[in-house]
């Protein structure tokens, strides 16, 4: 019997620059989903990205490729997973209006979700991360 070793895969991530720029467009197309699905306003969107609404307006259009920063690169990862978490926790239209609906839980302090991961910025959309993934896992 012969034991292979294998070694895992490095983790992507958003440092080099080819990297982000090789990304960007999936990055951005799946974002304009999110902001449509979720129904934010160009302000929400804008500040959840940590951009300016000019610059929100210049992004969202599709086809030619931008580039974004490390920043935007890792909001996006973040959101994605959020919307996807909630998707799994909830199998209707909750899973879209979950976000703007005010929350009594300890990290929202009465807020929706949205309002309170653009004032909290990535450290609280992590933890919103981890607060879907909580209740979704049944914690």
């Amino acid at each position: 019997m012969v034991l292979v070793q294998t070694v895992p895969a490095p983790r992507q991530g958003f440092a080099a620059e080819a990297d982000r720029d090789r990304l960007a467009g999936t990055a951005l197309k799946a974002y304009r989903r999110l902001v449509e699905q979720w129904g934010l306003t160009a302000g929400q969107a804008a500040a959840l990205l940590g951009v300016s609404v000019s610059t929100w307006e210049r992004l969202k259009p599709e086809g030619r490729a931008r580039s974004l920063t490390q920043d935007q690169m890792t909001r996006i990862s973040i959101l994605t997973g959020i919307y996807k978490a909630l998707h799994l926790l909830f199998a209707d239209a909750m899973a879209d209006r979950w976000l703007l609906l005010a929350n009594s839980g300890p990290i929202f302090q009465g807020r929706n979700p949205v309002a309170a991961m653009i004032d909290g910025g990535i450290p609280l959309m992590l933890d919103v991360r981890r607060y879907v993934d909580a209740v979704r896992g049944g914690l």
